[in-house]
């Protein structure tokens, strides 16, 4: 029988364009050191994670020793100060594991410690950054309602101004690390309409989370309802630097950002197992590799990996210096994530009936990809975003 040379597959369908050969060295350090987290401590227990609905909290520490937390961030702020590109490689290397990692280290990064960052005060930005860097203070990120999901400015959530207070009521739908967090951003209209964020703690009177046990995807993620009933909230909590629906966004591209990069981890490790797979499976005779429609399912796979990876890697340079548009992320977002859902489906398939047991991960990627292709904005939403930049008109 054949022996197999995992480390060569992986080292082939992973690398096919030796796109590996730009990082620097920080970034390939970087990038070892999640990788090692991730097949050490999240790979071999996801799949039960994922069947449980659980999210691994005792692991959180773990990410803010390794820097994963608001990686991009100042080192003032307890950030590690990294560049774009490897802040994406540590987004790859988490979604490798699974998607719901990913998601709760972007929730907490480039959503909830962002939205500190570019629209608190100084004195929030010391008071929370560290400690939400650290794992100690986990965060949230309050914008998609019930009824508001595409069309954030919609929002029914209200903050009615009382004195010195203000008095947030509403509902919140889809949020992640919800029912983990200790203080939530919250997006709510002020009493003239304007969009203004709040930083909320959850232990407020009023606030209750509800965590969303009826996923059929992305079920190792914390997913809440956020309920706000009268919770009163200090006018020094609110966000001085937001005004307008363009804050919320901003952050949104942060995220999305992160997501284009982590759809590459998921896709990467389908291939890896659908390549390896075929090399092991014999049928007829032979192992199906042997077969000219394996070997077209994995060259289809493999087009589309690459291509996601050249896409990040243009996308981070953009960021890197100084010329990243929203749109550019937009583009990158719908690309890679629907990539991404496509080769999880190919190799799901090219598994056969194994391919629909958590023993094997493509079955929870394609499952995890289905919300990584809905959320923080759809594929259609991003065509949207992307042709209007191109054209000039408006077709929302």
């Amino acid at each position: 029988m054949e022996i197999i040379d995992v480390d060569d597959i992986v080292a082939k369908v992973e690398d096919f364009y030796r796109i590996s050969g730009l990082w620097t060295e920080e970034e390939r350090d970087v990038q070892h050191a999640v990788r090692h987290f991730v097949d050490e401590q999240i790979k071999p227990f996801a799949g039960q994670w994922w069947q449980a609905g659980e999210f691994p909290v005792s692991l959180i520490p773990e990410l803010g020793r390794l820097g994963v937390l608001g990686s991009n961030l100042p080192e003032e702020y307890g950030g590690s100060a990294l560049s774009p590109l490897a802040y994406g490689l540590i987004m790859q290397e988490l979604e490798r594991g699974d998607s719901g990692l990913r998601s709760f280290a972007s929730v907490q990064g480039a959503l909830a410690m962002y939205a500190i960052y570019r629209y608190g005060s100084e004195e929030q930005r010391r008071q929370y950054l560290p400690a939400m860097a650290s794992g100690q203070v986990i965060g949230c990120f309050g914008l998609t309602e019930p009824d508001a999901g595409s069309d954030p400015a919609s929002m029914l959530t209200k903050a009615h101004q009382v004195g010195d207070d203000y008095v947030l009521s509403g509902t919140k739908r889809w949020i992640t690390n919800g029912h983990l967090a200790d203080i939530a951003i919250v997006w709510a209209k002020d009493d003239t309409g304007t969009i203004r964020g709040f930083i909320v703690p959850t232990d407020a009177p009023g606030f209750s989370a509800r965590p969303i046990h009826t996923k059929a995807s992305m079920r190792m993620s914390a997913t809440s309802e956020l309920y706000l009933d009268g919770v009163h909230v200090d006018q020094s909590l609110q966000l001085p630097h937001a005004k307008g629906l363009g804050a919320p966004l901003s952050c949104l591209t942060q995220a999305r950002y992160g997501i284009a990069w982590g759809a590459i981890g998921a896709a990467m490790d389908c291939l890896v197992e659908a390549a390896t797979y075929a090399k092991t499976r014999v049928a007829f005779g032979r192992p199906i590799a042997a077969t000219q429609l394996v070997q077209e399912r994995i060259v289809d796979m493999q087009t589309r990996l690459v291509s996601m990876q050249l896409m990040a890697r243009q996308l981070g340079w953009l960021y890197q210096n100084g010329q990243l548009d929203y749109a550019h992320v937009s583009l990158a977002k719908r690309h890679n994530a629907r990539a991404a859902l496509e080769i999880a489906r190919m190799s799901r398939e090219l598994l056969g009936g194994n391919g629909i047991s958590t023993d094997y991960a493509s079955i929870r990627h394609m499952a995890n990809l289905e919300t990584v292709d809905t959320y923080e904005g759809t594929y259609e939403i991003h065509t949207l975003i992307v042709g209007r930049n191109l054209l000039g008109e408006e077709a929302f």
